[in-house]
């Protein structure tokens, strides 16, 4: 079975996000997403974040059909572990993300970056843009 990992906050969900998730599924079989915990988002993003908290967060993405798996992490640690405990085939992280250390990457036989879908973004959208 080829399982595919993406992770994130997914605080406010956007078209961006889903044609992620159904970008990644098309990769392999079995579709791992990781989020990050509330408070790791809120000491990256501000007090005002998250919007919707972890559990809220977690059950709209195990709602979408293309995810198969939903997990949390709160540190860089948690999430290594979660990646080298699931040893994806493919890590699917954004494209902004290239050219820098990516958590886990060597716990996976290939990372994928993937581009931004248009202006779509939760920040953006939180500010009212």
């Amino acid at each position: 079975m080829k399982v595919i990992w993406v992770n994130g906050c997914f605080d406010v969900l956007h078209r961006g996000h889903i044609e992620l998730f159904r970008h990644a599924k098309s990769q392999g079989d079995f579709l791992v997403v990781g989020i990050d915990a509330d408070q790791r988002i809120k000491s990256s993003k501000g007090i005002n974040r998250p919007f919707n908290n972890l559990q809220d967060r977690k059950y709209v993405l195990e709602s979408i059909k293309y995810i198969d798996r939903v997990v949390s992490f709160g540190s860089d640690k948690e999430l290594t572990d979660w990646i080298k405990s699931i040893r994806p085939s493919v890590m699917i992280v954004g494209s902004d993300w290239q050219g820098k250390n990516v958590v886990g990457q060597e716990y996976a036989d290939k990372v994928q970056f993937f581009a931004r879908i248009g202006s779509h973004s939760t920040t953006k959208i939180l500010e009212g843009m």
